[in-house]
């Protein structure tokens, strides 16, 4: 993406007064001496920073905007804010130092700005068309609302399913706009009611009693902005492009109001915003995630609907000696992947998933789609995101998880420099006990780099990463031909075979995390620190997978 471009060509700076309210009250002092400095960045984007200092101050409210609410600081630190009006005007900043019980002192400062900001033509095309462009949630699709760990980059807490949220929210009609001078317009209309994040409903209605995590409509049309500008400028330090709607929200009110985009299209949106609970100010942030369509338009690569099937569980009883079939996936539904079996990985983890990969994982049929029985699982170089290549990852975590049993998995592998196909198991309490605690076990790895050595590895603490346990062995033709991957279970130990013949054993024990349920994961990741170098000709390649089989 482009760089953004601004103007700011004057700068003059006015003291228009000063009041001290209640001086002294006993041993109580208010801050006297306040300073204001200001400066206004050079680089057009209408950037401004505040820096306030007086004596006796224990904080200071600043306010870039008359109606907004002050950003807070202590003493020493500094106030950033970006105006999004273009044109020339007038912003009066003010700036109250509180001292020890409550007493203050105030100033204000007037600095004069000549703003002029540009988006760059194919970003503001894809976002308002040839003027103005509506989206509205595509609330067809799984996935388009979400909330996750800001340390990841997918929605790990909640991922809603097609039309599961409140009818409120789908009703929201979102439109940008802009003028041959550069004014960018965002009007949001809700019919009335806007769908808030339980723990933000006090924000607006401090007598309110919202029960937790049950989020509620209610009519903020006094308290926001319905009507405001938006602008997107990209991140010079990470090239993200960040979005900000002003005073406002993009539909949901979660107290985010400056998103990344992670996906823009023609025909579809999605951004990432970080909020921090309201009520719960030493909590940890959030991160929402919304994908919307153009009004009346579908996606040109829209994520899969939902499959017609049934879940793999066959309803059989295990015996104990991992001979009886309890739960499988044929593939002999054409489309996206069993949604009773199956959910996606979306985003580039955090640090390309801790292994220093390269692919943006998607739910788009391109990269994972069954077909003439197969899963095919694609890795493609591709722009998108951010990322030079996409592919994709799906996993059975809370859909089908089991302790001991036979795995056995028909597949054909992808080939050249760099592809790195999994087929692999994680301990089903991965969200409380983080890896290497959870155990790992990879039922079969190849990378292109080394053409025809399957690996199989057990991580678990005190062997992982390049201490796991595990072997590989050469297996010729595995991306030309089907071959049958399989670990065996057990209290005692697990057999890693291939087409019946096994080639590694580990011995079991109560001691390691092997006696607790897994679920399990396919995936093809590109580079990292075990796929290597990805070849510079490489330009897709595809997993192929028959069927999973599950005995117990």
């Amino acid at each position: 993406m482009k760089n953004l471009k601004y103007l700011v060509l004057a700068i003059s700076f006015l003291v228009l007064g000063c009041e001290v309210d209640d001086p002294s009250i006993g041993d109580i002092t208010a801050p006297s001496n306040l300073q204001i400095s200001v400066e206004v960045a050079q680089d057009n984007s209408g950037n401004v920073t505040v820096t306030p200092v007086a004596d006796d101050a224990i904080n200071f409210h600043v306010f870039f905007l008359e109606d907004a609410d002050p950003v807070v600081l202590l003493e020493g630190e500094t106030a950033e804010f970006r105006y999004t009006q273009s044109g020339q005007f007038q912003q009066i900043i003010q700036v109250i130092a509180f001292g020890r019980g409550g007493v203050s002192s105030s100033d204000t400062v007037t600095i004069d700005l000549d703003v002029t900001l540009s988006i760059d033509p194919l970003i503001l095309s894809l976002i308002a068309g040839d003027g103005s462009k509506s989206w509205v949630w595509d609330s067809s699709n799984a996935g388009h609302f979400g909330v996750g760990d800001p340390a990841e980059d997918f929605p790990n807490f909640f991922s809603a399913g097609p039309n599961e949220l409140n009818p409120c929210l789908y009703d929201d009609v979102l439109t940008f706009s802009f003028d041959e001078n550069n004014n960018f317009t965002y009007v949001l209309e809700n019919q009335g009611e806007t769908f808030i994040n339980w723990a933000e409903v006090t924000r607006f209605f401090p007598d309110a009693s919202p029960q937790e995590f049950v989020d509620e409509c209610r009519d903020i049309a006094d308290q926001i902005e319905f009507q405001t500008s938006f602008v997107i400028i990209e991140n010079a330090e990470t090239g993200a492009l960040e979005f900000d709607v002003e005073n406002s929200t993009m539909s949901y009110w979660s107290g985010a109001m400056e998103y990344e985009i992670i996906e823009l299209t023609e025909n579809r949106l999605t951004v990432r915003g970080l909020q921090q609970p309201f009520n719960d100010p030493t909590g940890g942030l959030l991160a929402w995630y919304h994908t919307f369509v153009p009004v009346g338009g579908g996606d040109d690569n829209p994520p899969p609907p939902p499959t017609d099937c049934d879940s793999g569980l066959t309803g059989a009883v295990g015996s104990g000696n991992n001979d009886v079939l309890v739960w499988s996936d044929e593939f002999d539904e054409d489309g996206a992947p069993c949604s009773d079996n199956w959910v996606y990985n979306i985003g580039t983890g955090d640090n390309g998933w801790g292994n220093g990969e390269s692919q943006f994982y998607t739910d788009r049929l391109d990269n994972v789609v069954v077909e003439d029985g197969m899963l095919n699982i694609t890795a493609r170089r591709e722009n998108f995101s951010g990322s030079e290549y996409t592919s994709g990852r799906i996993f059975t975590q809370d859909k089908f998880e089991f302790t001991f049993g036979r795995v056995e998995i028909r597949a054909k592998l992808p080939t050249g420099g760099g592809t790195w196909p999994a087929l692999w198991m994680l301990g089903a309490d991965i969200d409380t006990n983080p890896w290497p605690a959870a155990g790992e076990m990879d039922i079969m790895e190849h990378v292109g780099n080394s053409q025809d050595e399957i690996f199989s590895t057990l991580h678990f603490p005190g062997a992982s990463g390049g201490n796991a346990m595990g072997s590989s062995t050469i297996i010729p033709g595995v991306s030309n031909d089907f071959h049958i991957y399989s670990i065996d279970w057990t209290e005692e130990n697990m057999i890693f075979s291939i087409d019946g013949t096994p080639f590694y054993v580990f011995n079991n024990s109560p001691n390691l995390p092997f006696d607790k349920d897994f679920f399990l994961i396919f995936n093809v990741a590109m580079g990292g620190t075990f796929g290597g170098n990805i070849d510079t000709a490489f330009t897709e390649s595809t997993m192929s997978v028959d069927y999973v089989r599950v005995y117990q």
